[in-house]
């Protein structure tokens, strides 16, 4: 079975083909910058490798430039039509409480997205173009959407209702939602497999540009930084994370317009907006090693807020078996899991350097002493193949196969 995987942002077009009878991955690309005169295209399909440039248009564009790559580059292309592809995985951000799982997409379907839109609008109409771009340009094929929300819909009340009038979750859906779903899932799923336990107690920690931490109780979400937006809960590259609304009024009582707010929240929010550095965390480390004082303190800023939720999870599990990063920082940088580890022995959390230091080459490591209770461990993330397999469980699902006489 060959799935395709779709996830459009704002201006881009990210796309994963997988075999999923093998669990391999085919092909991977990126086409960005859609909607400006001229976009980059990156596509990798075994030894084939392209870097090309040229105007798309639009997401429709777009999905035949993925269509063209598929079935027409290299000797012998990877796909002789597009007949060979099973069925196709979409990422939708957000979900709202309509769907607690993934979904085959229909009209219904694309409704409760549309109506759900307003509460993530620079997300779900790129995710919706997406669909119906790759809908009309792959016909005939069941398509699925894979929610980020969807695995959080098992927080209890007390961790989803905000402490506001009651009536703007019932007639304006107000509540915490929580984010970057399919990769928590992904994880845990991992983790549960390595701890030998179906149904674990975690705290998973999602560091990348986007930053949030799940609260996993017996496998299930219990709670979540992410609040109504992705913009609650940790520092991230380009997000304050839990900010005092009364900061936003005060701003604005000493004359600064609204948009003035957002862009300087845009330029500088995040990791303290650096003079000189990006916020991307290998170039913020660096900048400190060298002694810049203001990058230091991002690091401190960031590592700090990922330690408070990681303690509030740890008491709202009471006992917790892993704790799990992920992410391009969770993943790649050491010293930040050292930052935010180290000193928990009394929490059962027995930190390891010499392990946290040793090469992962992309496989899972743990991080602690074999005494310690809860183990840390840092698994790769694969949000693209979690789509893909629950792409080909509801294809297979929706179209089960013959019964042989």
């Amino acid at each position: 079975m060959k799935t395709l995987v779709i996830n459009c942002g704002s201006s881009s077009l990210k796309y994963r083909l997988f075999d999923m009878d093998r669990q391999q991955q085919l092909a991977l690309g990126l086409i960005e910058r859609i909607g400006e005169p001229i976009a980059q295209i990156h596509h990798e399909a075994g030894e084939v490798k392209i870097e090309a440039a040229e105007p798309v248009t639009d997401y429709e564009m777009g999905v035949q430039v993925l269509v063209r790559l598929l079935t027409k580059i290299g000797r012998t292309p990877l796909l002789s039509s597009i007949e060979e592809i099973d069925g196709v995985g979409h990422r939708v951000v957000h979900g709202g409480e309509a769907f607690h799982a993934s979904a085959i997409i229909d009209d219904e379907v694309i409704k409760a997205i549309e109506d759900v839109s307003a509460l993530a609008p620079l997300h779900n109409p790129a995710n919706l173009a997406g669909i119906r771009a790759a809908m009309h340009n792959i016909p005939d094929r069941p398509h699925v959407a894979v929610f980020d929300t969807a695995f959080f819909q098992t927080m209890p009340p007390e961790a989803y209702v905000y402490a506001v009038p009651y009536e703007w979750y019932t007639d304006m859906g107000i509540r915490r939602y929580g984010f970057h779903g399919t990769s928590h899932r992904y994880v845990a799923l991992v983790a549960a497999q390595l701890l030998g336990k179906s149904a674990p107690n975690l705290v998973t920690l999602h560091l990348g540009n986007g930053c949030s931490a799940t609260c996993i109780r017996a496998g299930e979400a219990i709670d979540q930084t992410m609040g109504l937006t992705p913009l609650e809960g940790l520092v991230m590259g380009t997000r304050c994370g839990d900010l005092d609304p009364a900061i936003i009024f005060h701003l604005m009582r000493q004359g600064m317009p609204i948009e003035k707010i957002h862009q300087s929240m845009e330029k500088k929010g995040g990791l303290l907006g650096i003079s000189g550095v990006s916020r991307d965390m290998r170039d913020v480390h660096k900048a400190a090693q060298e002694g810049n004082e203001r990058a230091a303190l991002a690091i401190d800023v960031f590592a700090h807020r990922a330690r408070k939720y990681l303690g509030a999870f740890l008491a709202e599990l009471g006992h917790c078996d892993a704790v799990v990063f992920t992410g391009g920082i969770g993943e790649g940088a050491t010293f930040i899991r050292e930052k935010i580890l180290t000193g928990l022995s009394p929490l059962g959390i027995e930190f390891d350097p010499a392990r946290n230091a040793r090469p992962r080459d992309g496989q899972p490591l743990c991080i602690t002493r074999e005494s310690s209770s809860t183990a840390a461990w840092v698994i790769p993330t694969n949000e693209e193949l979690m789509i893909a397999r629950d792409t080909a469980r509801l294809i297979g699902a929706a179209c089960p196969a013959p019964v042989k006489d």
